[in-house]
């Protein structure tokens, strides 16, 4: 499956959080990162996130995205670009 994870994290935790985020998926832009995962790795990533975050004070949103589907579009400059080497 194909994830678009956005945060809303206190300054205290963003850290902790952009770290782990970054060992299974792509950094995008300030709070947002995507890529593919397995089921087990959102289970993992899911659970993981429970434990960095207040539920009190932080926000995450996951968009599951079927990645047949996705279609990329960005206006500006594109941050941190996906690149492929073949």
């Amino acid at each position: 499956m194909y994830l678009i994870i956005v945060y809303d994290i206190n300054v205290e935790r963003v850290n902790k959080v952009h770290k782990f985020l970054k060992t299974y998926l792509h950094w995008q832009q300030n709070s947002v990162f995507e890529g593919k995962v397995t089921k087990s790795q959102y289970k993992t990533i899911m659970l993981e996130l429970e434990d960095l975050i207040d539920k009190n004070e932080d926000s995450i949103i996951i968009y599951q995205v079927p990645s047949k589907f996705l279609e990329k579009n960005v206006l500006g400059i594109e941050k941190n670009p996906i690149s492929f080497i073949i």
